[in-house]
């Protein structure tokens, strides 16, 4: 992300902060927020995500979850990627998912509500 500093900005100093990374949880905290502000039902705390990081690296990180559950995982160092999955699903990608859950009761729980599919 580059950006200015609040006092760069205020002097229209054209001067950066050194480059940072989005997080997966920063992601999803503005992702959450955006929505609280629209109330576009794009997507809810309850929308299945999977976050990742380091992806084929030795310590990769690959969680899933719901959006609220996600927002309190640690996925250590950059880089992260968080992705959302659609309204519908495989049953193959729902065992992918299952295999990597943050919490496989709730996870389980949201599968069987809104996609119909059981364990």
């Amino acid at each position: 992300v580059r950006e200015q500093s609040i006092e760069n900005m205020m002097r229209n100093r054209p001067i950066y902060e050194p480059p940072r990374y989005m997080t997966v949880n920063q992601a999803v905290e503005q992702l959450l927020e955006v929505e609280e502000k629209r109330q576009e039902k794009a997507y809810t705390e309850d929308t299945i995500a999977v976050g990742v990081s380091r992806l084929g690296s030795d310590d990769q990180v690959i969680k899933a979850g719901t959006l609220k559950q996600l927002l309190t995982v640690d996925f250590g160092k950059p880089l992260h990627s968080l992705v959302l999955v659609g309204s519908r699903l495989h049953l193959l990608e729902a065992e992918i998912l299952r295999e990597n859950a943050v919490d496989l009761d709730a996870l389980n729980l949201v599968l069987k509500r809104d996609y119909g599919i059981d364990k």
